[in-house]
């Protein structure tokens, strides 16, 4: 009986060990890939070439086994929902309108407030990389070839495409703003003088 105990508590010890390893083993991984990650954020050009070539892989792939086109569309799908959140407010101003009144500026004398995105471009880029590497990875398992005709997946992912940025467009009108920055507000010693002429909040 006592040899047997050993055992029993010698393989759970070796359990636990192994354990131990692995949870050590993934958690370096894990701060190893998010250092890699860190260090690539400057990059945005090279980011997003990267993007694009992977996204071109997974075309191509498509459109050589001529399958996958629910995969596809649930990817397009996805897509446009990371779109919005990118070229959305991080708090919606008809929401702040009912509370405290406007909330972007509106006339050139009003204070200048960078625009302030609901998905920052980084999470939208990783997003987006990420889902063309896990839809890449599913067109090598037949489960996910449903068999569809793609002309009626095509057509209504542009009428969603189509009306959703229609409605982001009138959301954008409404409150007066563009979710894209091409200059910033510098100041010298002498006074405060802008960059660029440009702004990213429309003027009256």
């Amino acid at each position: 009986m006592e040899s047997v105990a050993a055992g029993v508590g010698h393989g759970a010890a070796e359990d636990v060990s192994s354990t131990t390893l692995f949870a050590r083993w993934s958690h370096a991984a894990s701060c190893r890939y998010q250092h890699l990650l860190d260090r690539c954020s400057p990059y945005i050009f090279y980011r997003w070439i990267a993007c694009f070539f992977i996204a071109s892989i997974y075309v191509l792939r498509v459109y050589l086994i001529e399958g996958f086109y629910i995969v596809s569309y649930g990817l397009g799908i996805y897509i446009l929902n990371l779109l919005i959140g990118f070229l959305s407010p991080q708090v919606d101003p008809e929401i702040l309108d009912l509370h405290d009144g406007p909330a972007l500026p509106v006339r050139e004398s009003d204070e200048f407030r960078p625009f302030v995105r609901r998905l920052p471009e980084f999470k939208f880029w990783y997003s987006i990389t990420k889902a063309f590497c896990i839809a890449f990875l599913m067109t090598f398992f037949s489960a996910f070839d449903v068999p569809v005709f793609w002309p009626i997946l095509l057509f209504y992912w542009v009428v969603l495409f189509t009306l959703t940025m229609r409605r982001q467009i009138s959301h954008m009108i409404k409150y007066k703003y563009v979710p894209f920055s091409f200059g910033k507000q510098r100041y010298d010693g002498k006074g405060a003088s802008a960059s660029s002429e440009t702004s990213n909040l429309l003027k009256d």
